[in-house]
C-alpha cells in the first residue's frame, strides 16, 4: 500500500480526501469500469498526506449504497479497509466491466457515461458510447454492414491488384475477409471494406485519411511542407513513408559487400508505428484524421480513438494487444504488412532499444492516442542538402515550389505527384505545376525521348 501512495494519479488510480463530494467519486468509478479498471483510495490528501477515514464502517456502508443507487448497470466493486500509520483508508477496486457502458443514473445513458483519459474522467459522446457497447458485445466496428451500399461502391480492381500473387480475391475470399456480408438477403460491403477500398470512402468516413506535415523547429508554428493522403489505406502506407523519407537524410554504409542506405530516421520503427495507427484508429470518431508530424527532433503519429477497454499504455509496452478493427487487421496481415498478430508495439520498442533511441512515448490526449519517436540527432530543415531547384524557389510560384519539394525524395509519375499534392484535376496540375517547372529548367523527364510514355516520371534537375 505504501508503494501505491507513492504513485501518481493516472488512468487506473485516483485519491480522494473524503466522501463529502460523492459525484466526482462516482464519475471516477464509472470511468474505471468503462475503461481499464482502477483503484480509488479514500482518505488521502492531494499532497499524499494520509488523513484516514473517520467512522470507517459507516462510511463504507454509505459508499456502497451510493454506488448501488447511483450507477447503472449495477456495479459491484471490491471495497477494502486498509490501515496505514494507524489510520484507516477505504480502497475501492473496480475491474473492467463486461456490462459497459455504465452511467450515472441521474444523468442518463446519453450524458452519464464517462471514460478514463489519463488522470481525468471525461464524458463520452455518442460515438464513444457505441464503441464501448460494441467492445462489450465483441463486435468490431469495421465488421458492421453498410446496407445502403452495394459491391459497385468498392474499388475491387485496386483490391485485386493488391492481392495479385498472394491469393485470388473471389467471392469466397471477400466473405472470409469479411469485406462483404449478407444483410436481409442481399450482399453488401462492410464498413471495413469501404474504409479499405471504398470508391467514395471520404463521403462515408470523412476523417479516414492521413495528414502529414514537416514543421520548422520543434513546434507547429511554421510548416515547411505538407500532404493530404486520401489513397486506400494499404496504399497510404507507402505514401506516408515516402513523405518521411523525403524530409530525412540518406547516407551510405560500405562496410558490407553491398552498399546499404542509412537513413537519419528509424524507418522500420516508423513503418510499424504508421501501420499501428492505420489499423487501430477508431474510424467511428469524427473530427480529425490521422496526423503525422515531423519536427526537427521527433516524429509524432497521432490517431483518433482511446485505448480499447481493459488496455493501458503499460500493457502496450509489455506487448499486450487488442485488435480494434478486425477486417483491417486481417487484410493488412494477408497483404504481409503485419508480420504477426499483436507484435507491432513490441517491435516499436525493441527497435528503438536496438538503435539506442529514447523509448517512444505513448499518451492519450482527449480522444486520440499519440506516439512520439525521438530522433537520434536533431534534423533541422536547413541541414538538408539543397538542390539547385530549392535554391531558386523564391523566383517561382508557390505551386512550383510545392512540386519541387515533392520531387526531392525520388522521381514521381504524374499520378503520384498529384496524390502527394492532394490534387485531383489533372489539367490544373499540368498547367500550374508541371509545365512551369519544366519550362524553368527546374525538373526533367526520366524518359525525355518518350514524353508521352505511360511510365514517364519527373525528377529534380541536377
Amino acid at each position: 500500500m505504501n508503494e501505491l501512495l507513492c504513485q501518481a494519479e493516472g488512468k487506473t488510480l485516483e485519491f480522494k480526501r473524503d466522501l463529502s463530494s460523492p459525484k466526482p467519486l462516482l464519475k471516477t468509478l464509472v470511468a474505471f469500469a468503462n475503461t481499464a479498471g482502477g483503484r480509488l483510495v479514500v482518505g488521502v490528501a492531494d499532497d499524499r498526506q494520509v488523513l484516514g477515514v473517520a467512522n470507517v464502517l459507516d462510511e463504507e456502508e454509505r459508499l456502497c449504497s451510493l454506488i448501488a443507487d447511483a450507477i447503472t448497470p449495477r456495479l459491484v466493486p471490491n471495497v477494502e479497509m486498509i490501515t496505514i500509520e494507524d489510520k484507516t483508508l477505504l480502497v475501492v477496486e473496480v475491474f473492467p466491466s463486461g456490462s459497459r457502458p455504465h452511467w450515472l443514473k441521474a444523468e442518463g445513458p446519453e450524458h452519464g457515461v464517462y471514460v478514463r483519459l489519463g488522470s481525468t474522467s471525461r464524458q463520452a459522446d455518442a460515438a464513444l458510447i457505441g464503441e464501448l457497447r460494441r467492445t462489450a458485445e465483441g463486435v468490431a466496428f469495421d465488421e458492421l454492414p453498410m446496407p445502403e451500399l452495394s459491391l459497385d461502391d468498392l474499388d475491387l480492381a485496386t483490391a485485386k491488384k493488391l492481392f495479385h500473387g498472394i491469393s485470388p480475391l473471389d467471392d469466397q475470399a471477400l466473405r472470409t475477409l469479411k469485406l462483404i456480408t449478407s444483410y436481409q438477403g442481399r450482399t453488401v460491403p462492410t464498413k471495413g471494406a469501404v474504409l479499405l477500398f471504398g470508391k467514395d470512402r471520404n463521403l462515408h468516413f470523412s476523417d479516414a485519411w492521413v495528414q502529414c506535415g514537416r514543421f520548422l523547429g520543434t513546434d507547429k508554428t511554421h510548416i515547411f511542407d505538407h500532404i493530404d493522403i486520401h489513397e486506400p489505406l494499404p496504399l497510404a502506407l507507402d505514401s506516408i513513408m515516402l513523405f518521411l523519407k523525403k524530409h530525412a537524410m540518406r547516407g551510405a554504409d560500405f562496410s558490407q559487400i553491398r552498399r546499404q542506405d542509412v537513413w537519419s530516421i528509424p524507418l522500420t520503427l516508423l513503418r510499424e508505428a504508421v501501420i499501428n495507427a492505420l489499423v487501430h484508429t477508431d474510424y467511428s470518431q469524427r473530427g480529425a484524421p490521422i496526423r503525422i508530424s515531423f519536427f526537427d527532433d521527433r516524429i509524432e503519429i497521432e490517431n483518433p480513438g482511446i485505448l480499447l477497454p481493459g488496455m493501458t499504455v503499460e500493457d502496450m509496452r509489455q506487448g499486450v494487444s487488442k485488435i480494434r478493427n478486425h477486417v483491417l487487421a486481417r487484410v493488412f496481415k494477408e497483404l504481409n504488412l503485419i508480420e504477426q498478430w499483436g507484435s507491432g508495439v513490441r517491435r516499436i520498442y525493441s527497435e528503438a532499444h536496438a538503435l539506442g533511441l529514447p523509448e517512444p512515448q505513448i499518451t492519450e490526449l482527449g480522444l486520440r492516442v499519440r506516439l512520439v519517436v525521438r530522433l537520434a540527432e536533431p534534423l533541422p530543415v536547413n541541414a538538408l542538402p539543397l538542390t539547385r531547384a530549392e535554391q531558386v524557389t523564391e523566383q517561382v510560384t508557390e505551386q512550383v515550389t510545392r512540386l519541387l519539394v515533392c520531387l526531392k525524395g525520388e522521381p514521381l509519375s504524374t499520378k503520384a505527384a498529384m496524390q502527394q499534392l492532394g490534387l485531383s484535376h489533372r489539367p490544373t496540375f499540368i498547367q500550374t505545376y508541371l509545365q512551369p517547372a519544366l519550362q524553368a529548367g527546374l525538373i526533367e523527364m526520366t524518359q525525355p525521348q518518350s514524353p508521352k510514355s505511360p511510365t514517364q516520371k519527373y525528377r529534380l534537375k541536377p
